[in-house]
């Protein structure tokens, strides 16, 4: 999903409150955490004067107003497919909780029930640790039907941490980065890629598309 601008807008209308803003810079560092480490993070991060329950109060409400808007990345709803019919086995693995996750996609449900399986970092109880630990992925791997070694797997990614944990989970990785993120946040994808519409299949020895 296409959120990070909707996160930003979120993030702000709290932080902003205390007189302080929220930029890339610190977006870089919590992109991809579980949803409820991510009030702690910024709580401390910009020595905010609440608790994380009150973060939480506010920024729940922001979500359920912006979230609804959420739009594919581009080129998404075309892999999807892609993978789909040629059989290839998807997993969906978001840091988001239940709650955050069927607001972004309510207007996606046709997408995202291509998905064999899907894996809620921030409900899953099997997800202990956020990202950049593996655990997110190495989950999603292990409920394929076929258990397939981590080294098997290509993972898709748009956060610094994602990749991390991809990476430290033994996968390969696509990295479509916002252009507006920080290059020194980029660290061992296997392919960086400006939009998911430029990916060719064919190079990681899956069926090419029917251009």
């Amino acid at each position: 999903m296409h959120t990070e601008l909707l996160y930003t807008e979120a993030f702000n209308r709290v932080i902003n409150l205390y007189g302080k803003e929220f930029t890339w810079e610190h977006k870089a560092k919590i992109m991809g955490f579980k949803s409820k480490d991510v009030g702690q993070a910024l709580i401390e991060m910009f020595s905010l004067p609440i608790t994380v329950e009150e973060f939480e109060n506010k920024i729940t409400k922001i979500y359920q107003e912006l979230f609804p808007s959420a739009n594919l990345m581009p080129g998404a709803e075309q892999l999807l497919q892609h993978l789909k019919q040629n059989n290839i086995p998807i997993a969906l693995a978001t840091s988001s909780n239940k709650e955050n996750f069927e607001l972004k996609t309510q207007r996606w449900k046709n997408i995202f029930d291509l998905f064999n399986h899907k894996v809620l970092g921030g409900s899953d109880p099997d997800v202990i640790n956020g990202k950049p630990a593996p655990d997110i992925f190495l989950t999603a791997a292990k409920r394929f039907i076929d258990n397939p070694d981590p080294s098997k797997c290509l993972v898709f990614e748009d956060a610094p941490n994602g990749v991390k944990a991809a990476f430290n989970a033994g996968m390969q990785v696509v990295m479509v980065p916002d252009p507006m993120l920080p290059n020194h946040y980029i660290e061992n994808p296997t392919l960086i890629l400006n939009s998911l519409e430029e990916f060719q299949p064919e190079l990681f020895g899956l069926p090419p598309y029917n251009r």
